[in-house]
């Protein structure tokens, strides 16, 4: 089994004036770096072997933050782990996008479906816990992944079966959550809020 530690990126500008970022690369701003370092501070008490990041620049730099203040190696890029495409509601507000769409989990031209998003998701941390798995045989490993909260979202309803996180509830910027993966498994184990 792995242990894998799931954390929200830190927040940016976008994040600030609530629009949508999918796949649009926007940095941290200054209280996303803090919460970085937060996040570093709660995850510093445990052991941790690797730490992976989506390549999006506010993920990967929560990550190298996050592995600087702990000591781990460079955060390892996964494609797979980029927050959800919106298609033609990037940049929106999401005042503005609930006025149009409804909801999170609505059809959006060009957009990735929340499906789609926990397809890959599960994809990637499968492969994270197998190579996890292959160095540390037979004990359990505990790795840190940095990711968006549509990625995070699809990986809670999944192991929680549709129960958590209640809709329109959103993520918080740094948060963390705690899950055990197994072939086939993903079950929740603690969620943290920073």
């Amino acid at each position: 089994m792995t242990f894998i530690t799931l954390v929200r990126h830190g927040q940016t500008d976008w994040n600030l004036d609530r629009r949508i970022q999918g796949s649009t690369d926007i940095p941290l701003n200054e209280t996303g770096r803090g919460h970085a370092r937060d996040a570093a501070a709660l995850l510093a008490g445990a052991t941790h072997h690797a730490i992976y990041a989506s390549p999006l620049v506010r993920a990967h730099e929560t990550a190298q933050i996050i592995a600087d203040a702990i000591g781990l190696a460079q955060p390892e890029l996964v494609s797979d782990l980029r927050e959800r495409e919106f298609g033609e509601a990037e940049g929106m507000l999401v005042a503005d996008y609930i006025d149009r769409y409804g909801d999170w989990y609505a059809e959006v031209p060009k957009a990735e479906s929340f499906g789609q998003v926990a397809e890959r998701a599960l994809a990637a941390l499968d492969v994270i816990a197998r190579a996890s798995r292959r160095r540390s045989a037979p004990t359990a490993e505990s790795v840190i992944v940095v990711a968006h909260g549509g990625v995070i979202r699809a990986l809670l309803d999944h192991a929680s079966g549709g129960t958590m996180p209640p809709a329109g509830v959103p993520l918080a910027n740094g948060s963390v959550h705690r899950f055990e993966a197994a072939p086939g498994i993903l079950r929740l184990l603690e969620t943290v809020a920073v």
